[in-house]
């Protein structure tokens, strides 16, 4: 995982609707819009869903009332073959491939997949059979870590990192869209400070603002839904942002990124050539003769500031014109006793 700038996953999830031809042009999406990986979901919807489970209030908003969760999520998988084959496209349009595992045997699948990193859904994080196999492949892992608190973050983070190579913590809401009021941003901050993790922000609120506010609060990594097109039927797609919407995310993270800097309070490259014209240096407030005394009615400060500075103020006062000074001429280099 490249790390030297924010790490930003596009979530193509399951908007693909179990069409290969849709996977990919979302893998191209994203390639388009600059982000660094595309994300998928593996799963055996048997292993992960039973056939009393109900669907989420927003999917029944999205996919309707009449078929069970477990038909809805039929629909959607696609498994280890056709992953392969994303992974490749991936490898062929140069963008990072990844997928969050939903059951053990999808786990297992990753690592004939060659995945390196695993990226851990919020569902999961209860889940401790699944927790543990995540950590016996000894990969690196980002954790999301929706609907949960902090003592079920810090259970799962115990379970993983005495195996996994590295854990990048992402502070999460699971509802889809997720309100403003409960998005609680400074969480993040909070998972940082207690677990001395790595955080980042994986968003399903409307719109592009949080992401980007959560780079400037420290996110390492950022991962947002996106789709080729909100209309489409499916439970995701209405929460997601469009191609160039996340286009525009991303362009807004990577000027935000240039926009933190280093941290060091000096003059710009950019800026140094305002100087002169913006600040001021001190002048004669009226004509002065050779030999008179510099005081606080005969000198004041304007622009350009190209000679004395204000800052020298004190010093300059109770010398002597080395010569006449005309006004709003500036004073040259002086020395007491002149």
């Amino acid at each position: 995982m490249r790390r030297d700038n924010v790490y930003i996953i596009a979530e193509a999830g399951v908007n693909h609707n179990g069409d290969m031809e849709l996977a990919k042009k979302l893998v191209e999406k994203a390639k388009w819009a600059g982000a660094n990986a595309v994300k998928f979901q593996l799963f055996k919807s048997e292993n992960m869903t039973s056939s009393s489970a109900v669907k989420a209030d927003y999917q029944r908003k999205t996919t309707g009332e009449m078929e069970s969760q477990l038909q809805m999520l039929k629909k959607l998988e696609i498994g280890f073959t056709e992953h392969k084959i994303l992974k490749n496209y991936c490898e062929e349009v140069g963008i990072d491939f990844l997928t969050s595992p939903f059951d053990i045997e999808s786990i297992k699948e990753l690592s004939d997949l060659g995945i390196e990193l695993i990226k851990i859904p919020s569902g999961e994080i209860t889940n401790l059979p699944y927790l543990r196999a995540v950590a016996e492949t000894n990969k690196k892992v980002i954790l999301s870590t929706g609907m949960s608190d902090m003592g079920e973050v810090k259970r799962a983070v115990e379970v993983l990192e005495n195996s996994c190579e590295e854990i990048i913590v992402l502070h999460c809401n699971t509802e889809y869209p997720t309100p403003m009021e409960d998005v609680n941003l400074s969480a993040m901050l909070t998972l940082k400070e207690e677990l001395n993790k790595e955080v980042g922000y994986s968003d399903h609120t409307l719109g592009i603002e949080v992401p980007i506010a959560a780079v400037s609060l420290g996110a390492r990594v950022i991962e947002k839904h996106f789709t080729l097109d909100k209309s489409m039927i499916g439970p995701d797609h209405k929460a997601s942002l469009e191609p160039t919407e996340l286009k525009n995310m991303i362009q807004c993270i990577r000027n935000i990124e240039m926009a933190m800097g280093n941290g060091l309070k000096v003059t710009s490259k950019s800026e140094l050539k305002n100087k002169g014209i913006a600040r001021k240096s001190i002048v004669a407030a009226e004509n002065i003769e050779a030999g008179e005394i510099f005081t606080e009615k005969n000198i004041t400060c304007k622009r350009p500031g190209n000679g004395i500075s204000p800052m020298e103020w004190d010093k300059v006062i109770g010398t002597k014109a080395k010569r006449n000074f005309k006004s709003d001429e500036l004073i040259e280099f002086y020395r007491r006793g002149y």
